[in-house]
């Protein structure tokens, strides 16, 4: 196949938000996420005296412009939103653990989740801090 076609082809395929379901999967998990993340121990504290609803809203269209999806987002910066938080290596993985389960538990199939976890890697460098 022809650079051409290749590319042609690649931009008819569906995003990976889509496949996923769109606005309502990704809304699931995120919920499915948090509920995983408040009651992880070792997680919770991050989350003292946020605004939950706020940030799960920002969360969907962050994930959701990460899969593909056409509304953009408009948050803060990942280094900016996390700076104060004095994340660690280890937050970081549980974090990425519980998103591959809420994924998993949503229907997501592992290639969807293994591609997740790719976007995720790189954004390491700019949320951990600790």
């Amino acid at each position: 196949m022809s650079d051409l076609a290749s590319t042609a082809a690649q931009r008819s395929a569906p995003s990976l938000y889509d496949q996923l379901g769109g606005e309502p999967a990704i809304a699931t998990v995120v919920d499915l996420f948090y509920d995983k993340v408040l009651g992880d121990p070792a997680l919770a504290a991050y989350f003292t005296g946020v605004d939950l609803d706020r940030l799960k809203h920002h969360q969907r269209r962050f994930i959701a412009q990460a899969l593909g999806a056409a509304r953009p987002y408009t948050g803060r910066s990942l280094r900016k939103a996390h700076e104060h938080l004095s994340v660690t290596e280890e937050a970081f993985g549980r974090v990425v653990e519980h998103l591959a389960a809420s994924l998993a538990e949503a229907g997501a199939d592992e290639s969807a989740i293994g591609t997740v976890a790719q976007l995720l890697t790189p954004l390491r460098e700019h949320i951990v801090t600790a």
